[in-house]
């Protein structure tokens, strides 16, 4: 066994869910730090075990723990050559380039803050990360004019000068050419001491949440947050030690956390990434039966394009599980990918701002639908709006109970914002903003975001189980559902919807995906307004951005 689970916890196999829930513990060592403590740990002990096996459409790159670590020490000589010292807040914008994977590594062992960010950035958007979290450096790809948008950015920023270093074989004035430096970089770096190493409770990495409603809060980790990982990925993910686990994620959301780098590792799976440059289902299966990937999470948008593919013409021997979170899973795609793989999709919830904390665990015997129970350290109850704790079956806000102790993987708040940090987090709870109500099995169901739920003529209708109803209708391919406002019901629901290839937009179709829905799911919630769309606005992590939708339909009302 070359996993070093076992160093950090104490009992690693469970006979129940019960047993997971009651006793599963982890110890955390003083001055954790994951790139010493787990990367450089391995390549020390199983120097040529696969940490990372990466490609694109047309190159593969195999990595090991030892070549992770020879990496990771040159960039952080590199950094700190660049004037990075601990503390220092630096921009990852790399899509899925194995390069992100040296970075993360040497900001943890400089002690310098991470801070990933989405290609799809515009300038604007930039320049309200660099004031918001005080950047003093950007890594970023040389594609999709990402280094003109940081220009731009340090233009309209005339007090601020970055530290910019480019990804990519060609030379921009201004820029360091990254792969160069590296190269020439040394590869011997000691692990700071005295108040230069890390302690535990230190920020570590903060991501920009991606935001359905508002402007993007800037989310905390610490130096623990790994941990918290480990029931992401060996109880959830179900990862196997020497296995490929595949997560699809770009490195500029926080799923990349969840499943490409720590609790994967510290349970002894290698990650496989796909670096495609345009997303096409045909060629991600490929590609994961190709390298024999063992375990697989996705968003439900990922699998709703899967399994509207011929799957028969694609090797799933590897495959051992499969599991699903960021949008409540439909029924249909549920059904549609087991009868294909074999496979019951275990679905799960967590946030930016912590790890699964609701999850179908492999215990369980999952309800297609439902987020499952909660984890292990994790409290979670249903609140009212008068903050009086939910009975079985009644709707109320996700909220974890933090009196006792904070759990394993969540936040410590927002970065530079402690007021944003207390409207959420009070009265000894952190409040989610998500709506779900518990079965009298304990199992959790996902309505919707506080800010989706619509009222129509004295009902409160979710979004979810409304979208579900409409995409198991054979023409739709994918379904936002919202609220539009009505001069007697107050809002009715109205479904934004993607056809598949084969049908096209007509009155007549309307009429029938709403007969559909009528037949599937409580009449009042069909949708009374249709319209048709080639695309859904999303966030990079793939979830449907209602809000954008909404915004839309109140500027033609005007």
């Amino acid at each position: 066994m070359s996993s070093l689970l076992n160093k950090f916890v104490p009992k690693i196999e469970f006979e129940s869910y019960q047993d997971f829930r009651e006793n599963f513990k982890i110890d955390i060592p003083e001055n954790f730090n994951f790139a010493y403590d787990v990367v450089d740990e391995y390549a020390e002990e199983h120097p040529d075990k696969v940490a990372l096996v990466w490609c694109n459409d047309e190159e593969e790159r195999i990595l090991t723990f030892s070549e992770l670590k020879k990496y990771s020490d040159k960039t952080a000589n590199f950094f700190r050559e660049c004037g990075i010292e601990k503390g220092d807040r630096v921009m990852l914008t790399l899509k899925s380039r194995y390069e992100f994977w040296f970075c993360i590594l040497a900001l943890h062992k400089l002690g310098a803050i991470t801070i990933p960010a989405t290609h799809m950035l515009k300038t604007k958007d930039i320049v309200y990360r660099i004031e918001r979290a005080g950047i003093k450096m950007v890594v970023c790809i040389a594609e999709d004019g990402v280094p003109q948008y940081f220009d731009e950015a340090e233009e309209q920023l005339s007090q601020i000068k970055l530290i910019r270093a480019l990804v990519g074989d060609e030379n921009r004035e201004g820029w360091l050419n990254f792969r160069e430096e590296i190269q020439k970089a040394s590869s011997e770096f000691k692990r700071p001491s005295g108040d230069q190493k890390t302690s535990n409770n230190e920020p570590t990495l903060v991501y920009f949440s991606s935001g359905t409603t508002g402007l993007p809060k800037m989310v905390e980790h610490d130096y623990t947050y790994p941990f918290g990982h480990i029931i992401t990925a060996k109880y959830w993910q179900n990862v196997m030690d020497d296995g490929l686990h595949y997560t699809v994620a770009d490195t500029g959301w926080a799923k990349a956390m969840w499943g490409q780098i720590y609790g994967q590792w510290i349970s002894g799976s290698a990650v496989f990434v796909y670096d495609y440059e345009r997303f096409d289902a045909a060629c991600m299966l490929e590609k994961a039966s190709k390298h024999g990937v063992t375990t697989f999470c996705a968003p439900p948008t990922i699998y709703r394009f899967l399994i509207k593919e011929d799957l028969t013409g694609y090797d799933f021997s590897t495959l051992r599980y499969a599991v699903t979170a960021g949008e409540p899973l439909n029924p249909e795609v549920y059904n549609k990918f087991h009868e294909f793989t074999g496979l019951r999709l275990m679905e799960g919830f967590g946030q930016t701002e912590c790890v699964v904390c609701i999850a179908n665990f492999p215990w369980m015997k999952p309800r297609p639908g439902s987020m499952g129970k909660p984890s292990p350290g994790y409290s979670i109850e249903l609140m009212d709006r008068e903050g009086k704790i939910c009975d079985v079956g009644e709707e109320g806000e996700i909220v974890i109970k933090t009196r006792d102790s904070k759990p394993p993987g969540l936040f410590t708040g927002y970065y530079r914002d402690p007021e944003k940090t207390d409207e959420v987090w009070h009265d000894d709870y952190y409040h989610t903003g998500d709506t779900a109500w518990m079965d009298e099995d304990g199992y959790l169901w996902f309505v919707g975001r506080n800010d989706d739920i619509i009222k129509s003529s004295g009902y409160r209708i979710g979004p979810f189980e409304v979208e579900s109803a409409v995409i198991s209708h054979p023409a739709v391919l994918e379904c936002a559902i919202t609220g539009v406002p009505h001069p007697v019901r107050g809002q009715v629901v109205k479904a934004t919807v993607v056809l598949t290839k084969d049908h096209q937009p007509s009155e007549e179709l309307k009429l029938e995906i709403q007969n559909h829905v009528k037949q599937v799911t409580a009449p009042y919630k069909y949708p009374r307004v249709i319209e048709f769309a080639d695309e859904l606005p999303k966030t990079i992590s793939g979830k449907i951005r209602r809000v954008e939708i909404r915004s839309k339909d109140q500027e033609q009302q005007k």
